[in-house]
């Protein structure tokens, strides 16, 4: 048998052609920028040909690149089902699942109790990574995203309507009310990295695209964004249902304007996935409690 790259060569290549970037992909395998580009130099001379096109400091795959990808894919996947075989025994089924963090913990997490009660042997692992979709089939086998367009090519399922609120700490907000809009002009807005244009799209619906608050604040943190948002160090911007979830006594919302959010969470997999016992028994869980 002709002997074949090393597996941490294949891996760096399908994550850099995944995520489309060479820091991405090695901050997803905790590994420094040089180290992941030495990887994929190393299955490039392997293969006796370039997988990707050098433009500038980014990396885009080629059509070799491509036809690699398409080919290796697959048996990656029947690697990492024939391991999970192994490692349990064949006595439980295991689903790899990516979610957002706020999710999983208001939503997700106090329901599990009654999956596991009628499916005892499925056991979940959580991952809480920002790039679940270009992984999937490679370490995990379904996510739960935050959204605006959603990829329609792997299995997409829509979780819900879900509305904009705006809310802060009571302390901050008696001492500097927020009354109407204009208001904010007084305050720093908390906006969360995943819903980047969430305030232009709350403006737009109420018709005041000049509004400016007095800074933005980013997060990549649903937790932390409504931790600084109790600690008065700022106005957050997020689903109506982060704010009801979370049941804080220091938060309080503000505006009551009814804006429907172009974010929402959707549950995505690939769509030879549901073939998968332990991904459609969650699958057609999540979709009939509609969390």
């Amino acid at each position: 048998m002709r002997r074949l790259p090393p597996l941490t060569a294949l891996e760096a290549f399908i994550q850099v052609a995944r995520l489309g970037s060479v820091k991405a992909a090695a901050e997803e395998l905790a590994l420094s920028t040089p180290a992941l580009s030495r990887r994929i130099q190393a299955l490039e001379r392997y293969v006796g040909r370039p997988l990707f096109e050098r433009k500038h400091q980014a990396l885009e795959i080629n059509d070799d690149g491509t036809a690699l990808l398409n080919d290796i894919a697959p048996a990656l996947d029947s690697i990492a089902v024939s391991m999970d075989k192994l490692i349990s025994g064949g006595n439980q089924l295991r689903l790899r699942l990516g979610v957002m963090p706020l999710f999983a913990s208001q939503r997700l997490l106090p329901m599990l109790g009654e999956l596991r009660q009628a499916y005892a042997q499925l056991h979940i692992d959580i991952e809480t990574t920002p790039h679940a979709i270009p992984r999937l089939g490679e370490g995990i086998d379904a996510a739960i995203v935050l959204a605006r367009d959603p990829d329609p090519s792997p299995h997409v399922v829509d979780l819900g309507q879900e509305y904009v609120h705006l809310f802060g700490s009571r302390e901050l907000l008696r001492e500097k009310p927020v009354k109407v809009p204009e208001d904010l002009a007084n305050h720093t807005l908390l906006i969360h990295r995943d819903m980047p244009s969430i305030f232009e799209d709350w403006k737009k619906a109420l018709h005041c695209p000049e509004l400016e608050p007095a800074g933005i604040d980013s997060y990549d943190s649903g937790p932390l964004m409504l931790e600084a948002a109790g600690h008065g160090l700022g106005i957050a911007i997020m689903l109506a249902s982060h704010f009801d979830l979370a049941h804080d006594a220091r938060l309080e919302k503000l505006l009551d304007f009814n804006v429907e959010s172009p974010y929402r969470y959707y549950f995505v997999c690939r769509p030879r996935a549901l073939q998968n016992r332990a991904v459609k028994i969650f699958h057609d869980w999540l979709v009939g409690h509609k969390l």
